[in-house]
């Protein structure tokens, strides 16, 4: 059988009345609305759940999904620790969705966890699922943590969580956990930020109407800037429904405490072949600067990504490069995205080769191959690939962040050794603050360190 019901619902521990101790009320259309979904779900008859959370284990480069025979957890932590949880995992399921990633060539972990205790983003929904089935027996349950993966890969997972179901016989209704924004206000637990509730309102448009598809469209920076916590664990639970008609319900959506909640039902119908959000895209939507009449810029770097991930080799420069590629020397970032989503990006700040065709073959293969947060680039991805290439201006040392405008410089902030680069004109971006913030991290310099800070413009191809 197939996913036979699926919802999205928050896991805020308050909600639970031991550890909001009158909080809670805050939150009621939140709870009403939890009610529902878990009724809705136990009315599908599921012989397993399969739940994705993000606050299990999270891995830059594979999932994992947790091992084992049965797990527990108490909500110790949130000052309740009379609450607990105990479920039953169907191992069989677990073993064989690994199998089925493996295949397909993506990373999964079942290795045992250093805790195996059940996390907030588990206990909550089923704190909710096990009141619904308080005189029966609770299904199985499947747990799968996210990943640092791209959202195509997450999408492909909840595909497979689909055909295990299908070959194995089982009824399975998929709960995808995630908060949304948690930067709605100031006195929030994050703060606030413009894209917080930008973010809430797009995602509860995209899942209140089921348009899975516009979950590839939040861009990295954007999602990032927004303080989201479920977008991946959303993007699972949209594969798991692919190519199915589906009706989506939004039940409630509340925020009073800075941080998004939003509950919605999925039930799924009959197989609908215009559905299919991530191989038709593939088949229909040539990749942005794949085209033979793309700039030269981008066809040099998608021929050094194509030929390295296809043969291995690094490829020659063709002879259709123009002089400026050939006879200039710059700096330059190669960056890869697949419907929005970051899926490489390596630069050098300076040139280290002869030309700046050198330059970008030498970063197109280190972005497609090397970069640490992602796997290798799989050839059956090179067709959704987009490419953008910035050449480098040189860098310039600046007194003050007030020299700085973050839709036109770039910026390098150097403290020791220790130096940090962000691109400009990136989505998300839109202050000289964040976009140092953010160079900061990627260098390791704490906000508190005293940094020299340096501008330079490029020059974008796409």
């Amino acid at each position: 059988m197939p996913v036979v019901s699926a919802v999205m619902v928050p896991h805020p521990p308050l909600i639970v009345p031991e550890v909001g101790r009158g909080e809670e009320r805050r939150v009621s259309s939140t709870i009403a609305a939890y009610g529902t979904a878990v009724k809705f779900l136990k009315d599908s008859q599921p012989d397993t759940l399969v739940i994705t959370t993000p606050h299990s284990l999270f891995y830059v480069d594979r999932f994992h999904i947790s091992p084992g025979e049965s797990a527990k957890g108490s909500f110790a932590a949130f000052r309740a620790p009379g609450v607990k949880i105990s479920v039953d995992y169907d191992t069989e399921f677990t073993l064989a969705l690994r199998d089925a990633a493996v295949k397909a060539g993506l990373q999964v972990d079942t290795s045992a966890e250093r805790d195996p205790s059940l996390d907030h983003g588990t206990m909550v929904p089923l704190y909710f699922v096990e009141k619904a089935y308080r005189f029966g027996k609770l299904p199985k349950i499947v747990r799968i943590g996210l990943s640092g993966l791209p959202l195509s890969d997450h999408y492909r997972l909840g595909m497979l969580v689909s055909e295990v179901a299908d070959r194995l016989g089982r009824r399975v209704g998929f709960i995808a956990s995630g908060d949304l924004s948690h930067r709605l206000r100031e006195d929030g637990p994050y703060g606030f930020s413009p894209e917080g509730p930008q973010y809430d309102d797009r995602i509860m448009n995209v899942m209140g109407d089921a348009n899975f598809g516009e979950l590839f469209d939040f861009g990295e920076a954007f999602c990032y800037a927004a303080g989201e916590c479920g977008h991946r664990s959303f993007t699972i639970m949209a594969g798991a429904l692919d190519r199915r008609a589906v009706r989506a319900e939004r039940l409630s959506y509340e925020g009073p405490f800075g941080v998004g909640y939003g509950v919605c039902i999925f039930e799924p119908g009959d197989a609908d072949p215009s559905r299919c959000y991530l191989e038709c895209m593939t088949n229909t939507s040539p990749a942005r600067g794949a085209s033979e009449s793309s700039n030269p810029y981008v066809r040099i770097a998608k021929l050094a990504v194509e030929t390295f991930v296809r043969e291995g080799k690094r490829a020659r420069l063709p002879d259709w490069l123009p002089a400026e590629l050939l006879q200039r020397r710059a700096g330059v970032f190669v960056s890869l995205h697949i419907r929005g989503s970051l899926r490489g990006c390596i630069g050098t700040i300076g040139p280290t080769t002869n030309s700046i065709a050198e330059e970008i073959v030498q970063n197109g293969i280190s972005a497609c191959s090397r970069d640490p947060r992602f796997d290798p680039v799989r050839p059956e991805e090179l067709p959704m690939l987009e490419y953008s290439v910035d050449v480098l201006g040189e860098p310039e040392k600046i007194d003050s962040p007030s020299e700085l405008d973050p839709s036109r410089y770039g910026v390098i902030v150097e403290s020791g050794f220790k130096r940090g680069l962000l691109l400009p004109d990136l989505d998300g971006v839109d202050t000289v603050e964040k976009q140092i913030d953010i160079a900061r991290r990627k260098a390791g310099i704490g906000r508190s360190e005293p940094v020299t800070l340096y501008r330079f413009e490029v020059v974008r191809y796409v």
